[in-house]
């Protein structure tokens, strides 16, 4: 069956057409390695994930390299200004450059694998890949669409006359943001730094043609792309917010090197809102996963929750909405447990539809709203128990909601009960020192508790 993803670059659903005999290639943006991850970036790196699940069960190779960047990521690269974000966490933290990036970068794939997202074939480090940027820099000068003014490097976006048709961004609307807060030594306001000559006491610096520097955000992506996935190759993921300016500028940056087309499909996850606003970690709005375990919540049940929404639209977050995903999760694993354990006819071949309406779902630009229903119609329907475990256990491998672990009844441990009575209590008489010493007391027992309008809830933690 032949899959269907829409192109964020022509508007549109095209049908995947990779070469034969060849795996499919992606190039996923990766996180910066400044500080934790939150739940909404979480979802973006989720989106390729269900990408390569879906394309593998469906009978697809796939190699996908995800970046790290550990160097050049400004605080304001809209407006190609600010500070690089791994120097300033390193000063806040007082760590050297590399101990953040070693130290933020262990915790994202930890909370990559509390969400059963499959780790990507490679994970370059963009201070890995100077020399190969420095290289493409050259090629892009050579060519005629970069200039050099004191050491920094800029792209000359009017060298490229496509330039703003994957953000459908106009010169008019670039120079509209610009808002006269213009580097003088541009040739055009919307033109962005490819290389930046080093400031003093700046801690991360590296030689090149043009003197001692440090690589612009965008070119790390197109050298490290075209590195390890070859100058040309079949999708690019990334969140909405990755769109402008840092896609624009990849696909400037490829395209006016190599002169011709890099990537097949750019697909782009939507954003994570809470309370209507974007999650960021500049606004201080966001969740860890881990903060989620913390609240009792099993961490698949908010991958359980992202695939109530197609992956390119906006999903709203609450810890209400949460719940009912953990409450519904759980429900689901209990009756595969029950149902695998059912004496049953062996599986049956007999066409009932439900397979290939699962297919063509999930080959229809990964339409998981639509899977995720056709698993509430399968728990209904009337198949044997046992033929409801195997498809539910089959689909799995596109889920990752691991609906194979055994269920285990979790009880109170004994003493847990006493200890939520007495925490109730404190909280009806507004003793919110001793409620605390309750909860940190329940938590040693393993009985994570969360204060709710209509109460404490709690939530036994499975040990195994």
């Amino acid at each position: 069956m032949g899959v269907r993803l829409y192109n964020t670059l022509t508007r549109q659903k095209e049908e995947l057409r990779p070469e034969p005999g060849q795996a499919i290639r992606i190039y996923s943006c990766g996180p910066t390695v400044y500080r934790y991850a939150h739940i909404g970036n979480l979802r973006t790196f989720m989106f390729p994930d269900l990408l390569r699940r879906t394309v593998g069960y469906l009978g697809f190779g796939t190699r996908q390299v995800m970046n790290i960047t550990d160097v050049g990521h400004l605080t304001d690269d809209t407006f190609d200004r600010g500070e690089d974000k791994m120097l300033v966490s390193a000063r806040l933290e007082g760590k050297s450059p590399e101990d953040i990036a070693n130290f933020y970068t262990s915790a994202f794939k930890d909370d990559m694998a509390l969400l059963n997202i499959r780790a990507a074939d490679l994970y370059p480090r963009a201070t890995e890949f100077i020399p190969q940027m420095t290289q493409l820099i050259e090629r892009l000068v050579g060519a005629g669409h970069a200039y050099e003014v004191d050491g920094t490097v800029y792209y000359d976006i009017s060298s490229f006359p496509a330039y703003g048709r994957l953000s459908r961004n106009t010169t008019d609307k670039l120079l509209a943001g610009v808002r006269g807060e213009v580097d003088p030594r541009k040739r055009n306001p919307g033109d962005f730094t490819l290389w930046k000559a080093a400031g003093e006491h700046r801690l991360q610096v590296w030689p090149s043609p043009w003197g001692p520097g440090f690589p612009g955000w965008h070119i790390e992506c197109s050298a490290m792309s075209m590195t390890l996935l070859g100058e040309r190759f079949d999708i690019h993921t990334g969140g909405a917010d990755n769109v402008f300016p840092h896609h624009e500028a990849e696909i400037a940056q490829s395209e006016g090197a190599t002169g011709h087309r890099v990537v097949g499909v750019w697909m782009h996850g939507g954003l994570l809102l809470l309370r209507g606003s974007r999650m960021a970690k500049s606004a201080g709005n966001f969740f860890r996963i881990t903060e989620l375990i913390d609240q009792g919540f099993d961490p698949l049940a908010f991958r359980y929750l992202a695939l109530q929404a197609k992956y390119r639209t906006k999903l709203s977050f609450s810890t209400e909405g949460l719940a009912g995903a953990n409450r519904a999760l759980e429900q689901l694993r209990r009756k595969v447990s029950e149902w695998s354990a059912a004496a049953g006819a062996a599986p049956s071949e007999a066409e009932d539809g439900f397979e290939t309406r699962f297919r063509e779902a999930i080959s229809d630009d990964l339409d998981l709203p639509s899977a995720m229903a056709l698993v509430a119609e399968l728990v209904r329907s009337e198949l044997q128990p046992a033929e409801k475990a195997r498809r539910l256990l089959a689909w799995d491998h596109v889920l990752g909601l691991d609906l194979g672990r055994g269920w285990v009844e979790r009880p109170l441990p004994e003493g847990a009960a006493a200890l939520l009575e007495a925490r109730e209590a404190a909280r009806v008489n507004k003793d919110f020192e001793e409620s605390d010493r309750l909860r940190d007391q329940l938590a040693a027992l393993g009985v994570a508790v969360t204060d709710t309008l209509s109460g404490q809830r709690w939530t036994v933690r499975l040990t195994r």
